[in-house]
C-alpha cells in the first residue's frame, strides 16, 4: 500500500478562458471551497497575487519569480492558457501524527505561460499555496526566486532569526513588528507564523522539498519579507568529525532538471488559533510515499541516555554506570518493563565517531541487540551525518546488525546538497528497513510523507538547550514548529524547576516548567519517535508519572484542539482508538489560568474514567509539585482546569 491511500476522484477541469492577449493586464480569482479565502491573482508585467479573507485583503500585492540562467520566469509573463482544478480526496499518513485520515478538499488555478512553465495555485478551506512547474529540456540552473510577502499594515513576527544559513535551527523565537525589520537584520528560517494585530494569524511554510534549497525569509525593511536562499556548495573542507567547510559555492541556489515540480510555499490563515494545532498543510501538499509497503515502519517511544549522562543508580545498580553494557542492559530491562519500544545509544557506543562498523568494545553493540530482542526492545543508534555521507553502505551493514533506526546529527545546513542528503539517506535507508531521526535538522518539509521512515526531525530548541529551554519559548512550538511536522524536543524531566531556581546540569538535568507540564508535552507534541530523556532511577521512583507517559501513543486517529491563544496556552484533546488523551501547556506570564474545557468530543453513549494530573498547590515555587486525581466524565459535562505559571495539565479519559 502507499502511504496515500487516495479515494474519491480528483477533477480537473480545463479552460481556455480567453485567446492570449500580452501586454494586456488579465485579472484571475480563486476561492477555497467554503468561499472564505480569495486569492486575487493579477498578471501583467510581472505576477502579483493578493489573498483576503471575506474581501480583507491579508497579503497584498506578492511578487513571485524564478529567476534562471538567461531568463526570468514572472518577468513580463505571457500568458498561454489557464486552468481550474478541483480536488477531494482522503490522505491516510502511515504514520499519523494528528488524524488517522485526512480530507483534502481544494479549488485550484493553473497558469500556464509561454517560455515552458506554469504557476498553479491552490485554495483551501485553511490557506492557500503555490508552486512553479517547468518543462524545459535538460537541467537548469536557478539563480534565485522571488518570494515576496507584503504586509498592509504592521504586523507581528514570530520567528527563528539566523546569523547565517549555517544553523541548527535552534534558535529561540524572536517577535518583532513587520515595519521594523530591516533588510540588513538576522534573517529567519521557517515557519513563520504572522500575526496581523486584527483576527488573523498567518503560518508559512513549504512542502514537497526536494533537489532544491530550504527557504528562508529576510525583511525588506518596507512592511514586507523576501525569500533568501543558500547557494550550492561546491568545495569542501575538513572540519573536525562531524562536519565540512564550505570552502566554493556556485552563483546559483539549485541545479535541477528543467522538467520538474518546485517545493510549495503555504499560508495557512485562521482567525481561530486552535486551527493551527490542527493543521494538515505540510501532508496535503506533500508528494505520495516513494514506500510501497511501510508495515515495517513502527513508530514508538524511546528511552535516551544522553540527556541524564547515562548514570542509573541506587540500591538496584550494583555496577559502575556510564556508557557500557551494564548500563546500557539497565535501560533495556527499564524499557521492557513500560513497553517502551527503543532505546537510544547516542555517542560513545562506537570506537569512533568516523567508524561505524566498530562498536566501543566496553559496549558491545551485538550483545546489545541480541539481548534487547529477548525484551522486545529494539535500538535506535546515533551517528554523524558525515559518517553517514561517507559510509553509505552501513544501512546494510546496520540491518545485518539488527538495528531498527538511526539518529543523524549536526547537518546544520539546507542547501541544495544537503536537502539532496536527506532524501538520499531516507531512500537508502529504506532499502533495508532502517528508519530515520535527522538532528541538527531544519524543519520538516513533506519528506517525511515521501519517505515515512523519517519518523522525526529536531530542528527545535528542545530540553536538551536545559536552562535555555523555557515554557515561554516552547509555548510557541505547537502553533510554529510541531504544526508543519515531526519534532524531537524529547520531554520527559523528572527534575521539574521554576526558571528563576532552575541550577540543573548533567548528570542532574532539569526541565523548566512543572511536573504536569512535562507529562503534558507527550500529548501536545508529536513525534514518530518520543523519548523519554531522563534517568530511568527517576522513573522508577515516580511511577505513576512513568506509567502515564508509556501510555501515551506517539501516533493518533484523531486530533481536536480545546484552547489556544498563540504564545499563552495549548491544550489539546487526541484519540488513539476508543481512548482520549488531553494535554495542557502554558508559559510563565500568569500565576495562574482556570480554562474550561467542554466534552462533547466524547461518545455520548460512554462514561469516561479520568485520570489527570495537575499542577499542586505550590507547583508555582516548587514545580515537582502535582495532584493525580480519577473523576467519572461523560460528553455532557465541562471541566476547569488550572495551570500555574509555566505549568500544565495531563489525562487519559476510557
Amino acid at each position: 500500500m502507499h502511504l496515500f491511500t487516495r479515494i474519491a476522484v480528483c477533477i480537473s477541469i480545463s479552460l481556455c478562458l480567453f485567446a492570449p492577449v500580452y501586454g494586456k493586464q488579465e485579472t484571475f480569482e480563486l476561492k477555497s471551497p467554503d468561499g472564505k479565502l480569495k486569492v486575487s491573482i493579477v498578471i501583467e508585467d510581472k505576477i502579483l497575487f493578493t489573498i483576503s479573507d471575506q474581501d480583507e485583503p491579508i497579503l497584498r500585492n506578492n511578487e513571485l519569480s524564478l529567476s534562471l540562467r538567461d531568463e526570468v520566469l514572472g518577468n513580463n509573463p505571457q500568458l498561454v492558457n489557464a486552468k481550474k482544478t478541483k480536488g477531494e480526496d482522503l490522505i491516510k499518513p502511515f504514520v499519523a501524527l494528528k488524524y488517522s485520515s485526512v480530507r483534502n478538499a481544494y479549488n485550484g488555478l493553473v497558469l500556464k505561460f509561454k517560455h515552458d512553465f506554469s504557476v498553479e495555485f491552490r485554495a483551501f478551506d485553511e490557506g492557500v499555496g503555490y508552486r512553479f512547474i517547468t518543462s524545459k529540456k535538460g537541467e537548469i540552473e536557478v539563480t534565485d526566486e522571488q518570494v515576496a510577502v507584503n504586509f498592509p499594515s504592521e504586523y507581528t513576527l514570530h520567528l527563528q532569526q539566523n546569523k547565517g544559513f549555517k544553523t541548527a535551527y535552534e534558535e529561540p523565537y524572536q517577535h518583532i513588528e513587520s515595519t521594523s525589520w530591516k533588510s540588513t537584520d538576522p534573517m529567519a528560517n521557517l515557519p513563520v507564523l504572522i500575526d496581523t494585530k486584527k483576527k488573523h494569524k498567518i503560518l508559512v511554510s513549504e512542502s514537497d522539498l526536494s533537489d532544491y534549497p530550504a527557504l528562508f525569509f529576510k525583511g525588506t525593511g518596507n512592511n514586507g519579507m523576501a525569500g533568501a536562499f543558500p547557494k550550492v556548495p561546491l568545495e569542501f573542507g575538513p572540519d573536525g568529525d562531524r562536519s565540512q567547510k564550505i570552502l566554493k559555492s556556485a552563483d546559483y541556489i539549485a541545479k535541477t532538471s528543467g522538467t520538474r515540480n518546485f517545493p510549495w510555499r503555504y499560508f495557512v490563515i485562521t482567525s481561530d488559533d486552535k486551527q493551527l494545532l490542527e493543521n494538515t498543510m505540510t501532508l496535503k501538499l506533500a508528494a505520495k510515499s516513494e514506500i510501497a509497503d511501510p508495515t515495517w515502519i513502527k513508530p514508538g517511544q524511546a528511552s535516551w541516555e544522553w540527556w541524564n549522562d547515562a548514570t542509573p543508580y541506587g540500591p538496584d545498580v550494583n555496577f559502575e554506570s556510564g556508557y557500557n553494557l551494564d548500563t546500557y542492559k539497565y535501560y533495556i530491562d527499564f524499557a521492557s518493563k513500560f513497553g517502551i519500544k527503543y532505546i537510544v545509544m547516542d555517542e560513545g557506543w562506537a570506537k569512533s565517531t568516523t567508524d561505524p562498523y566498530t562498536p566501543n568494545p566496553k559496549v558491545d553493540v551485538k550483545e546489545l541487540i541480541r539481548y534487547g530482542k529477548t525484551k522486545n526492545v529494539d535500538i535506535i543508534l546515533w551517528l554523524t551525518w558525515l559518517t553517514v555521507h561517507n559510509h553509505m553502505d552501513l544501512f546494510k551493514t546496520f540491518q545485518e546488525w539488527g538495528i531498527k533506526a538511526v539518529k543523524i546529527d549536526f547537518m546544520d545546513r539546507s542547501d541544495q546538497w544537503m536537502v539532496n542528503y536527506y532524501e538520499n539517506v531516507a531512500r537508502e535507508a529504506a532499502k533495508y528497513q532502517i528508519m530515520v531521526d535527522f538532528h541538527g535538522s531544519f524543519k520538516p518539509a513533506g519528506l517525511e510523507y515521501k519517505y515515512p521512515n523519517v519518523i522525526s526531525y529536531e530542528g527545535v530548541r528542545g530540553l536538551e538547550q536545559m536552562g535555555g529551554c523555557t515554557p515561554d519559548n516552547s509555548i510557541y512550538l505547537p502553533f510554529m514548529r510541531n504544526a508543519v511536522g515531526p519534532m524531537d524536543f524529547t520531554p520527559g524531566a523528572m527534575l521539574n524547576m521554576q526558571p528563576d531556581v532552575n541550577r540543573g546540569t548533567r548528570p542532574n538535568a532539569t526541565g523548566i516548567g512543572t511536573r504536569a507540564y512535562q507529562l503534558a508535552l507527550y500529548v501536545v507534541f508529536e513525534s514518530g519517535v518520543q523519548m523519554l530523556a531522563d534517568n530511568p532511577t527517576l522513573y522508577y521512583r515516580n511511577q505513576e508519572c512513568t506509567e502515564f507517559i508509556t501510555r501515551v501513543p506517539t501516533t493518533w486517529d484523531e486530533t481536536k484542539a480545546l484552547a489556544a491563544t498563540v504564545g499563552e496556552v495549548a491544550v489539546v484533546a487526541k484519540r488513539k482508538g476508543d481512548k482520549w488523551f488531553i494535554g495542557g501547556i502554558t508559559n510563565g506570564k500568569e500565576k495562574q489560568r482556570a480554562i474550561e474545557l467542554d466534552l462533547g468530543f466524547l461518545d455520548k453513549s460512554r462514561t469516561y474514567s479520568m485520570t489527570s494530573f495537575e499542577d499542586g498547590i505550590n507547583a508555582g515555587k516548587q514545580a515537582m509539585d502535582y495532584r493525580r486525581n480519577v473523576k467519572q466524565v461523560k460528553a455532557a459535562d465541562k471541566i476547569t482546569i488550572k495551570m500555574v505559571r509555566n505549568g500544565g495539565w495531563a489525562a487519559v479519559l476510557e
